[in-house]
């Protein structure tokens, strides 16, 4: 296993076209939106999940690539195969003696990549610990504020028979014409460790969460989510594992603006006002501040 020796910082771009990224169940399924900002959010959850999907696709759900939250999963009947791998039993009146409960919480991250990569909270009946993970998403926020849209659909069929005589039947769906949204990705390579000192990540696994960040939208094709692509993906790497700038200060790097006539406009531009709404990607610009990066950070433009 080749570990992470630096840690790592990253900008995650992507886009939607007439679709909704990540319905809101307590707004009707509507976009999620900042109700102050008007600006549309994607949850971490939701940007993990994709990755789970997309990892479990890529592997086929063989170890040590299996998904521990996956659909469906009874999850202690997951922590129960750690228990018979390991030829203990589970009590559910009493926790696992120490040594014993590192060595059930250690399969789990050998065995399955989303617990070693994103962590888990395992403390059920069937008890296999807890582990915090080395990668972190914060949600994903449009870069300008969207203006969600619901159309009106038709369904030739209908559910019962007693509605057989109805032409059709209507219904509604959500929309965002268009919307960039940015993500920060956070990876640790303390937590990272090895298979002793921590969850053991390691290196192929990082390329693989990249891969994943890349592709996952190719294989994520839905009526509901429109077209959603990766636009770039911006990684600050440090030679230290603890890092050599605050992540913060590497993000503010990355600018962001409107494309006006092949000029870069920053969005807190007071002209941009008399521009139309974005409705493409080629509809900004992307500016990557290289000039006095701090001793010891390097940054892979890896989309």
């Amino acid at each position: 296993m080749t570990q992470i020796t630096g840690r790592h910082d990253f900008v995650f771009l992507f886009d939607v076209t007439n679709g909704n990224p990540n319905g809101d169940p307590d707004n009707g399924n509507m976009p999620r939106i900042d109700t102050e900002t008007q600006k549309g959010l994607i949850t971490d959850v939701a940007l993990k999940r994709k990755v789970r999907n997309y990892v479990e696709m890529r592997h086929a759900g063989a170890p040590p690539f299996r998904i521990y939250m996956r659909d469906k999963a009874v999850l202690n009947t997951t922590h129960g195969e750690a228990y018979s791998a390991l030829g203990m039993k589970s009590d559910p009146k009493k926790l696992p003696r120490e040594e014993e409960g590192r060595r059930i919480t250690r399969w789990m991250c050998d065995n399955f990549y989303d617990i070693r990569t994103f962590g888990a909270v395992m403390t059920t009946e069937v008890n296999a610990g807890q582990v915090r993970g080395p990668v972190q998403l914060s949600f994903g926020e449009s870069v300008e504020p969207i203006l969600p849209q619901e159309v009106t659909i038709t369904r030739s069929s209908v559910t019962n028979e007693r509605d057989a005589a109805k032409e059709r039947t209507m219904g509604r769906k959500y929309i965002v014409p268009y919307g960039l949204y940015r993500c920060h990705g956070f990876v640790s390579a303390s937590l990272a460790g090895d298979s002793t000192r921590g969850t053991g990540f390691s290196q192929p696994d990082l390329d693989l969460l990249f891969e994943a960040l890349a592709n996952m939208f190719e294989h994520d094709r839905s009526a509901a989510r429109g077209e959603m692509t990766t636009r770039r993906l911006i990684v600050f790497r440090h030679a230290n594992v603890l890092g050599n700038a605050p992540a913060h200060a590497l993000f503010e790097r990355v600018r962001i603006g409107r494309n006006v006539d092949g000029e870069f406009r920053p969005l807190d531009d007071r002209g941009l006002g008399n521009l139309p709404p974005a409705r493409k990607y080629g509809d900004y610009m992307i500016q990557i501040d290289r000039d006095g990066l701090p001793e010891g950070v390097e940054i892979l433009d890896l989309v």
